[in-house]
C-alpha cells in the first residue's frame, strides 16, 4: 500500500454517530473521484464509551439510505499515536474540541480544526449531536456533513497539490 498524501482523523465522543458518518461519507466522496488511494480516513472518540462496537443503528439506517455504509466501521478511542500520524484532526463541536486540545501536544495542537470550519453555505459553527434531535436529528447531521465533506475535499487536494 502506498503512503497516504494526507491523513484525517474525524473526532466526536464516542465515535457512533458523527464520526463514522463523516468518515464513511467523506472516503465515498473520495473514492468516487478515485482519489482515496491519496488519503488515510478514520474516525475516534475523546471517550472511549464503546469501544470496538459498531456505529449507532440510526446512524446506520440514516447513512445508508444515503448510499454510505458505515457497518465496517468500529468505535475507538483517539489515542496519543493519532496527534503524530494524522495532519488534520477535525472534531464535531467545541466540548470534543476543547477535550482534544487538552489531549494533544503542543507541538500538534495546530492540525485541531473543526469539521463546520468547511461548510460552503451553511452557517453553523458545529456538527449538533443527532441523539436528540429524533430521525430528522440524523439528516440534519448527514446534510452538514455533505456539505462539508466537498469544502474539505477542495482544501485536501490544494493541501496534496502544494
Amino acid at each position: 500500500m502506498n503512503k497516504a498524501d494526507f491523513k484525517i482523523l474525524f473526532v466526536c465522543m464516542g465515535n457512533t454517530c458523527r464520526s463514522p458518518i463523516a468518515e464513511a461519507v467523506f472516503s465515498k466522496k473520495l473514492a468516487d473521484r478515485d482519489i482515496l488511494h491519496r488519503f488515510k480516513i478514520d474516525s475516534a472518540g475523546t471517550h472511549n464509551f464503546h469501544p470496538d462496537t459498531p456505529p449507532d443503528e440510526r446512524s446506520q439506517k440514516h447513512a445508508l439510505k444515503r448510499g454510505y455504509d458505515l457497518s465496517n466501521l468500529r468505535a475507538r478511542p483517539v489515542i496519543e499515536r493519532d496527534f503524530e500520524e494524522f495532519d488534520l484532526l477535525l472534531t464535531m463541536d467545541w466540548d470534543n474540541r476543547v477535550l482534544l486540545e487538552e489531549m494533544c501536544p503542543a507541538s500538534h495542537l495546530y492540525k485541531i480544526r473543526g469539521l463546520a470550519e468547511f461548510l460552503q453555505t451553511t452557517q453553523a459553527s458545529v456538527i449538533p449531536d443527532p441523539d436528540y434531535g429524533g430521525d430528522q436529528g440524523f439528516e440534519d447531521v448527514l446534510d452538514l456533513i455533505e456539505e462539508a465533506s466537498e469544502g474539505l475535499m477542495k482544501f485536501s487536494l490544494h493541501k496534496i497539490k502544494a
